[in-house]
């Protein structure tokens, strides 16, 4: 015998109403209720007619995420932020649809094909551009979407990370530890987030009444080869830094890696320090001090608030900052007290 959703609504007492509002997650149904009714769902083999849902609500249940093509297997921040999107999805009953492109152009071609094939209801974008032209895409043919950072104008649903408080944590961490030396691998100009952390970065220099040094300012592309060869350059200065940070976590690894290449002993003779705790941070040799935005909940959360854009539900907070913790690990930890000096 099919079991529909009548036959739930038989079996927990319940209307027909309440049980596929149970089902499809909506907020006027208790947890205790929809757990029940997931439950009887599930122990009665419940199969929902998709293809049926979807005609009568235009909906697809399907989100979409667009990922730069360089970074599909090689970046953990990534991974994480999708393990927490495509958990959350899950939890809705909604699948994600990942399209990989390259950098720039061909993502933005590919946020257009998504949205005029209508194969998705709302979109998750993911390190945010200044001036962002996916956002002003989306905007424009008011698509749902959430975003993980803020463009120039953040009047739109989004989720982001204090950067600026994350970076001047670490610098106040490394001046504490007798740092005076201090470089930073930037991330690429054109994403927001780099201003933000180079404004941190900035800030603990001042307080600490540091000058800001241009050649201990390196670009690099988030990658860890990148990291690795800008941190090749800084330590290759006559005056090199005893302290390196790098943007994100990925980069500060390879800083690590040309740190040992040129016999050097991380957390004595020079600190590496990163920005994001991903998951590989703390096992690094040796473990990385980091700054740590939680991805894998900001991915959940994002994918939350979307559901309600997509539902056109109200958002009791449509823009969201979250402030990230200092982690301090082994690689920052061979500097004397505020004042000492460390060996290069």
């Amino acid at each position: 015998m099919k079991v529909t959703l009548k036959t739930i609504a038989q079996e927990a007492g319940l209307s027909i109403t309440t049980v596929s509002r149970a089902l499809a997650g909506y907020d006027d149904v208790n947890e205790a209720t929809r757990q029940r009714v997931i439950a009887i769902a599930k122990r009665l083999g419940y199969q929902p007619n998709l293809a049926a849902r979807h005609l009568r609500s235009k909906q697809t249940h399907t989100i979409g995420m667009v990922i730069p093509l360089t970074s599909y297997y090689s970046d953990p921040f990534f991974m994480e932020l999708l393990s927490g999107v495509g958990r959350q999805a899950a939890e809705y009953g909604y699948d994600l649809l990942l399209s990989a492109q390259q950098p720039g152009e061909e993502e933005l071609i590919a946020y257009r094909r998504m949205v005029a094939s209508s194969r998705i209801d709302g979109v998750i974008v993911a390190r945010v551009w200044k001036d962002d032209p996916r956002i002003a895409l989306l905007r424009e043919v008011q698509h749902p979407f959430v975003a993980f950072g803020r463009s120039n104008d953040g009047n739109y649903p989004h989720i982001d990370v204090d950067g600026l408080s994350g970076m001047l944590q670490l610098m106040r961490h490394l001046v504490e530890r007798g740092h005076r030396r201090i470089a930073l691998i930037l991330s690429p100009a054109n994403l927001v987030f780099t201003a933000v952390r180079y404004q941190g970065y900035v800030q603990g220099l001042a307080e600490a009444g540091l000058p800001l040094r241009q050649d201990y300012l390196v670009e690099a592309d988030l990658s860890q080869e990148g990291g690795c060869a800008a941190a090749q350059h800084l330590l290759a200065l006559p005056d090199p830094p005893t302290a390196i940070v790098a943007c994100n976590d990925t980069m500060a690894i390879g800083a690590l890696e040309a740190a040992r290449a040129r016999g050097l002993k991380v957390g004595r003779d020079i600190a590496v320090a990163g920005f994001d705790d991903i998951p590989l941070a703390a096992y690094t040799d040796p473990p990385l001090t980091t700054v740590r935005q939680p991805i894998y909940e900001i991915g959940r959360r994002a994918l939350d608030m979307l559901i309600r854009v997509i539902r056109r539900e109200p958002l009791q907070e449509p823009h969201v900052l979250i402030t990230p913790e200092l982690i301090v690990r082994q690689s920052t930890g061979g500097a004397s007290p505020a004042g000492g000096q460390v060996r290069v």
